[in-house]
């Protein structure tokens, strides 16, 4: 049996303590955090250290920022790369597993106009396994793991494919980084979601679930049991963080979402 996690901003309540209260009344086993920039998450670790103590299972956190570290300004990039160096660094002190980040958001597609980005592959390459390089050492000398998400081809022009990152993963030889597959975006790229998924399985280290129109799952067409399945085949035992938007009542809506997963083969 797979476990679920929400992320925090999808749950009722004020204080992570209300929203995990109502977490495991609905069937979760944990909650992904999300962490800002500006060093936002930082400036959390006493209500993250206070919740941990209170029994409030959290054990990643999904970055919530404007830019990343395949960003094409220096300046942003290292930006990027702190911020995520101390999104790892709080998520160690708390006792939890790792940061999922893409390698960018909403930068650029090579699927609208002007079409060709203003770097070429070979530096988008050089780029990113810098970066991956940078942020999955500190994440080694932390003790946690970096997983690097690959968006649809309209989010990122770079990592829209589980071999894509797995390609970037391989080249910096480290085990501190895995890759963060969700299923939202798989639908979108993978032409076979739960072979990709088995393809890969040595380098999956976490999981989000949003259904095909990103809303929760069982509001869209993804074909859950396979999907599922193969996570099962790969022996996958993390969390099934639901990173989505809902649709109908929202309480109603998040609260439905461990259920579905388990008749669907979680």
């Amino acid at each position: 049996m797979l476990k679920t996690a929400a992320q925090e901003q999808l749950l009722p309540g004020d204080t992570l303590q209300a929203k995990w209260e109502f977490a495991q009344q609905a069937g979760y086993d944990a909650i992904e955090l999300r962490a800002k920039g500006d060093f936002h998450f930082a400036s959390r670790i006493d209500e993250l250290q206070q919740a941990r103590k209170d029994g409030v299972v959290m054990p990643t956190v999904c970055v919530d920022m404007l830019h990343f570290f395949g960003a094409f300004d220096a300046d942003l990039r290292r930006d990027a790369i702190a911020q995520m160096k101390s999104q790892l660094t709080v998520i160690a002190e708390i006792g939890g597993l790792g940061a999922q980040t893409p390698a960018s958001y909403g930068m650029f597609s090579r699927r609208l106009p002007p079409f060709e980005p203003p770097r070429s592959e070979e530096e988008d390459r050089e780029i990113l396994l810098a970066g991956l390089s940078e942020l999955g050492e500190h994440a080694r000398r932390e003790g946690v793991t970096l997983f690097l998400e690959p968006l649809n081809r309209y989010e990122d022009h770079m990592v829209n494919r589980l071999e894509q990152a797995a390609d970037l993963i391989r080249a910096t030889g480290l085990d501190s980084i895995r890759i963060g597959i969700d299923s939202y975006h798989m639908n979108i790229e993978e032409s076979d979601p739960a072979a990709a998924i088995i393809a890969h399985a040595d380098l999956i280290g976490h999981a989000q679930v949003s259904d095909s129109n990103r809303f929760q799952p069982g509001a869209g067409h993804l074909d859950w049991p396979a999907w599922l399945g193969a996570l099962h085949t790969i022996g996958y035992d993390g969390h099934l963080a639901a990173e989505c938007r809902l649709t109908g009542d929202p309480v109603e809506a998040v609260r439905s979402i461990p259920a579905f997963l388990q008749r669907s083969g979680a």
